[in-house]
């Protein structure tokens, strides 16, 4: 009967094995050997793992032995009354199953036993069906009974874990606030990480992205160099009860990035963005976090030089996201502790990079804020110094103008005049008329010696020969109509790499030049455009070159702009080349205007290079 109720069953509670663990047993406690032999018997046919005690004695060792799910307690046992058992083992071992069985039918005892703790009750002789759906609805009640703890503690984690993130969060939310430059910024995220009021890792590097987005780098890193160094900073920082904020104070008071010796190797990570599959620039890129597990990470590639520059073979990084834009990552590892990153520490370190992406992000803003703050003041600057600068530019080359025009146009009738008068005053006797012509003789030569004066005041050829930095000339000269572009829509873009060459001018009068090739580059865009202002140099002179993208000539030579009389709409007066032309040619050097392909002019100044580049300037 036992093998046909056990196949018959079988089927029914085929699920009792999977509320056991594999290394979990069914202990049955009981005196009667046959009982004992038939309960085995047929729990081993439901495939459940069976020890058997025939006293309290025996049951108690298989308790500290075994892995015990569940007991069938006899109530009548030898050495001790079942009972007594049951108010024993419910405090002590609240996961174990405990089902009482008598050859006593008393209603009273068996709800005294369930009153105890007893999760079901058997009465001898045993009914197989009924049984197995007592042993089933116990470990269904016990396995239902830990999953609730289990989840009971996972929620109880959770929600310690997002306080605990929420407290982190608000201590670094006020830490930000208290800094707007970046490297402060990278400073409290790294302590913030690997702090004991923070996320405990033991190691933090940061690596943005270059202003190219071309490039991943390392920037700065905090942590211990090893266990021993690590022992002791814990140590001091527990003796001195430093808290968050101490530490982020006594880091930037000392004026450094991090800890050195983890900084020098964040600034060995150095990656172009062009390696996708590296696991950096993976994590960059595709905005997820990845786990580096002994030096593998699946479907990413795990450099070996990386492992040897971090020493440590796992690791977890986490994107830093702005808004727009990929900024870097953060790699983070227990290097001391060994201790593995958790699905948990994982979750909070992403919750706390973007916090500190944010941050980032927040310190590039006023970084570009206080950029553009300096050169609006730069430009109020300019404009206050040189305000005159364009007027008397102007002026100059209208008295050039003039002064062309009445040594061309007066001075031959005004000498054919004087030439005259002495020529009839030499044939003529009469004094009367005589003094009439000598009169005309000296007015003639006073109008040509002032023809004369005006004419060597243009043609001034001294110059105040002095060294000068060439790229602030360059830069004064275009910040000078930052507004006038802002407001033709004209975006500008200075081209000036390197250190600064040293250049033997006239500072005025190369000043001159640059402001009206700007000016004329600007006058050509009234629709908007761009001004590119680049600079070269070789090793005989240095080259010039203002750029724009206007309506080019309207149809004129390129040769023709620089003549004295020559105008159109886009060049202005008709002497503001005329001008450029004679100072470079002062200079000795070269001027020349092309054609841009598409639209636009090339305004190219070449200058001997008299002195070497000035590698000490600080203007850059």
């Amino acid at each position: 009967m036992v093998k046909l109720l056990s196949r018959q069953v079988s089927q029914l509670n085929h699920s009792a094995v999977d509320l056991l663990d594999e290394d979990e047993f069914v202990v049955i406690v009981e005196d009667s050997p046959e009982i004992v032999v038939l309960l085995s018997r047929y729990m081993n046919t439901l495939g459940l793992r069976v020890l058997t005690a025939g006293n309290a004695t025996e049951l108690y060792t298989l308790l500290e032995t075994s892995k015990v799910a569940l007991i069938l307690l006899d109530i009548g046992l030898p050495d001790k009354d079942g009972i007594e058992i049951l108010k024993d083992l419910v405090p002590r071992y609240p996961d174990l199953g405990i089902i009482m069985v008598t050859g006593s039918t008393d209603l009273a005892t068996a709800l005294d036993c369930l009153r105890d703790g007893a999760d079901d009750y058997l009465t001898k002789p045993v009914r197989l069906d009924l049984f197995n759906h007592v042993v089933t609805s116990t470990l269904q009640k016990r396995r239902l009974a830990i999953e609730n703890r289990t989840f009971q503690r996972k929620l109880e984690a959770t929600n310690y874990r997002t306080q605990f993130l929420h407290r982190l969060n608000l201590k670094m939310n006020t830490v930000y606030l208290n800094n707007v430059e970046l490297t402060g910024i990278l400073q409290a995220i790294l302590v913030g990480i690997t702090s004991e009021e923070g996320l405990r890792f033991n190691r933090a590097f940061l690596a943005l992205l270059d202003e190219d987005d071309k490039r991943l780098i390392g920037r700065l890193a905090l942590g211990p160099a090893c266990r021993e160094e690590a022992v002791k900073v814990w140590d001091a920082i527990r003796e001195n009860d430093l808290n968050l904020q101490d530490i982020i104070n006594r880091i930037q008071s000392t004026d450094t990035e991090g800890d050195e010796a983890v900084s020098k190797i964040a600034r060995q990570l150095q990656i172009p963005i062009t390696e996708e599959n590296n696991v950096l620039i993976a994590s960059c890129l595709q905005k997820k976090s990845i786990v580096v597990n002994n030096g593998r990470a699946e479907h990413y590639d795990v450099p070996e030089e990386m492992l040897k520059i971090l020493n440590h073979d796992t690791f977890a990084v986490v994107p830093l996201l702005s808004p727009s834009r990929s900024l870097g990552v953060i790699l983070v590892d227990n290097f001391v502790t060994r201790k593995p990153i958790t699905d948990e520490d994982l979750h909070s370190l992403e919750v706390f990079a973007s916090q500190a992406s944010l941050a980032i992000e927040h310190s590039h803003l006023y970084e570009d804020m206080i950029s553009k703050i300096d050169e609006l003041e730069e430009v109020t600057q300019e404009l206050e110094l040189n305000k005159d600068l364009l007027v008397a530019s102007e002026r100059y080359s209208a008295v050039g103008h003039m002064s062309a025009q009445l040594v061309h146009i007066i001075r031959n009738p005004v000498t054919s005049i004087g030439g005259t008068a002495r020529m009839l005053a030499r044939k003529i006797d009469d004094g009367y008329i005589l003094n009439f012509l000598n009169l005309i003789r000296k007015e003639a030569a006073k109008i040509e010696a002032t023809l004369e004066e005006l004419f060597s005041f243009v043609e001034e050829t001294e110059l105040n020969i002095a060294p000068h930095s060439l790229y602030p000339l360059l830069r004064r000269s275009v910040m000078i109509f930052y507004t006038t572009m802002k407001k033709s829509s004209i975006r500008y873009n200075l081209d000036l790499p390197g250190q600064s060459p040293l250049v033997m001018v006239d500072g005025g009068r190369l000043r001159q030049v640059f402001l009206q090739l700007v000016k004329n580059g600007i006058e050509a865009m009234p629709d908007g455009g761009e001004l590119t202002v680049e600079c070269r140099a070789t090793e005989a002179e240095i080259v010039v070159r203002i750029i724009d993208t206007g309506r080019g000539t309207g149809g004129a030579t390129l040769s023709q702009l620089t003549d004295p009389f020559f105008t159109t709409k886009t060049y202005g007066t008709g002497m503001g080349l005329t001008l450029v032309q004679k100072i470079i040619d002062l200079h000795h050097g070269k001027f020349s205007l092309e054609h841009k392909e598409g639209n636009g002019v090339i305004a190219t100044v070449t200058l001997p290079k008299e002195v070497k580049s000035d590698t000490s300037t600080s203007e850059q």
